[in-house]
């Protein structure tokens, strides 16, 4: 299934007081472009987020914006610095002996002194990654399954056009079948005109026909163009990443289909190609959010 390059993905993961929320969106890049935002004090892990996202996406500018509330006692340690606490204390009472003033101290005003009081966070890097990885998976499956949907919509229009296409080409090849009779024609009765006689130079009128058969025939670029259409019918049923493939395919489409437009000879063509052309813009321009 093909795959939209614009999609967004929520996802958010709550246990034992740890709260995590993941944001992914993406447009439409070249190549692969991700920008990480995401607390400080889970910074580390931000390398393996990056994984992640490479492991499940080939192309598109995508944005992840990842939060986490820790209300947790769990990978926690206090610890009271006693000693740095005793002699805030000693320092205290001799200042207010030495200055006359009442000294009331309490355990609580004690710990608000710098250093006194420490909140150790332990190594729980794993556990941390192990619940952040949950919600990062289920994140990037709802952004995954919204670039599909977009994808499928996009596949429905691109294909009728692309048929829509091989119609005119087939209407191109019919009208460009009677242009040599045509010109045989036209030819035998100009000449007869400007000589004023029934009698025409046969092999003269032959030699003429062929330069001009060879001139405007586009029994190859045809050929070619079908063949395109026939491999971009089969590629957009592809589950790999296909964009840039189809810009290629369409770039050498546009080329056949210039061809055949400055080798027209017949207004009726001359159209087809116009037609054809803008719904190749059309399409191209759908192509570009294709991942």
């Amino acid at each position: 299934m093909i795959r939209s390059m614009t999609g967004f993905g929520r996802s958010k993961y709550e246990i034992e007081g740890r709260e995590y929320t993941v944001d992914i969106r993406s447009v439409n890049h070249k190549y692969s472009d991700i920008s990480i935002k995401m607390p400080r004090t889970i910074a580390y892990l931000e390398d393996k987020v990056r994984k992640e996202i490479l492991a499940n996406v080939s192309r598109g500018k995508i944005d992840v914006f990842i939060t986490m509330e820790d209300f947790s006692d769990k990978g926690k340690e206090i610890k009271l610095n006693k000693q740095l606490a005793k002699a805030y204390i000693d320092e205290l009472r001799s200042l207010a002996q030495e200055t006359g003033i009442r000294c009331d101290l309490n355990v609580v005003d004690i710990t608000k002194y710098p250093d006194v009081l420490n909140i150790k966070d332990e190594d729980n890097e794993e556990l941390i990654w192990n619940e952040l990885k949950k919600c990062l998976d289920d994140a990037i499956s709802n952004f995954i399954n919204m670039r599909e949907i977009e994808g499928n919509k996009m596949k429905i229009d691109i294909v009728e056009r692309i048929k829509g296409i091989s119609t005119k080409v087939s209407e191109i090849s019919e009208f460009s079948s009677g242009l040599i009779e045509e010109y045989i024609l036209k030819l035998n009765t100009r000449i007869k005109e400007l000589l004023n006689t029934d009698i025409v130079d046969e092999n003269r009128l032959a030699q003429e026909i062929v330069i001009y058969s060879d001139k405007c025939s586009i029994e190859e670029e045809l050929t070619r163009l079908n063949s395109h259409i026939s491999q971009f019918l089969d590629l957009i049923e592809k589950d790999s990443p296909i964009g840039k493939k189809f810009d290629f395919i369409v770039q050498e489409m546009n080329r056949e289909i210039n061809t055949i437009g400055s080798k027209a000879n017949s207004l009726d063509i001359t159209n087809r190609v116009i037609e054809i052309k803008t719904e190749l813009e059309n399409v191209r321009e759908q192509i570009q959010n294709i991942e």
